[in-house]
């Protein structure tokens, strides 16, 4: 697979960024299954960060990185049967309905939609097994080592893993790209089909529009993974970056994290350089 200039210029950016600069503690125990906190890249909380746990939906971040390096949001999808069949959240796609590669992208990362995925899927690669194939590869490329994918949507499977510290590494090289930041960022979206139909819905993130600064980044849930989340927050010069792998209680926990995260931050600046 071929990458653009700005895949790789954001991947280094993003490589770079994330580092462990002391050894993080576990502040928040009992909060997740697995969980990282990051302050400007830096891990600040952790526990179990590399355990290769079910990551659900958030499988959809490294789909919709995929896409993005493979297809322009201007590009018509038809939707196949196998995508109008798709089980889960979805919007309600028909077959052979010609839907817009950004309004399918907008789907995916808001509404979590897998009719919405495997349409994109089917336009990228000639069948699930060669995108999984290419996901896996660029996993790879990323450094993703505690992390293997065994399909592009999230579905529970036997070797379909990732570990915390492996999904805040892609969730920021997902957000250097202007196109998902600007998808993950919303309250709401919608898709338009050529035949005039429309598909809004509301974003999964309910830390959109409601916690100061809150730009992305996905949510996920399957029966097995619980409740997974990721969250990307800036205040004034300060991001924070939160993964959450089987959390009980994913968004009192994530208010809590993100907000004690900003107030240590303005508590103890980083030294000027």
């Amino acid at each position: 697979m071929r990458l653009t200039a700005l895949a790789v210029a954001a991947a280094a950016i993003a490589l770079g960024a994330h580092r462990v600069d002391a050894q993080p503690v576990d502040r928040w125990p009992g909060a997740a299954a697995a969980y990282v906190v990051e302050v400007d890249g830096a891990e600040r909380w952790s526990h179990d960060a590399s355990a290769r746990l079910r990551p659900a939906s958030l499988t959809k971040i490294l789909t919709a990185l995929v896409v993005m390096e493979s297809a322009g949001d201007d590009e018509l999808v038809a939707v196949s049967a196998h995508a109008a069949a798709a089980q889960g959240a979805r919007i309600g796609l028909r077959r052979g309905m010609q839907v817009p590669v950004g309004d399918l992208m907008t789907a995916m990362l808001l509404r979590s939609a897998n009719d919405a995925c495997l349409a994109l899927v089917s336009h990228v690669a000639r069948t699930e097994k060669s995108f999984v194939a290419q996901m896996n590869a660029r996993a790879a490329a990323l450094g993703l080592v505690d992390s293997q994918f065994e399909n592009a949507c999230g579905f529970d499977g036997p070797r379909h893993r990732a570990s915390a510290r492996d999904l805040a590494r892609l969730a920021h090289v997902a957000m250097a790209h202007p196109r998902f930041a600007a998808i993950v960022a919303r309250e709401r979206g919608q898709a338009r089909a050529r035949d005039g139909r429309v598909f809004k819905f509301d974003n999964t993130n309910a830390l959109i529009g409601r916690v100061d600064g809150a730009r992305g980044v996905k949510t996920g849930w399957t029966q097995a993974a619980g409740r997974c989340l990721v969250a990307f927050a800036e205040r004034r010069g300060t991001a924070v970056m939160l993964v959450l792998l089987g959390a009980p209680d994913r968004w009192w926990d994530a208010v809590a994290m993100i907000e004690t995260a900003f107030e240590e931050a303005r508590a103890s600046p980083a030294p000027q350089k």
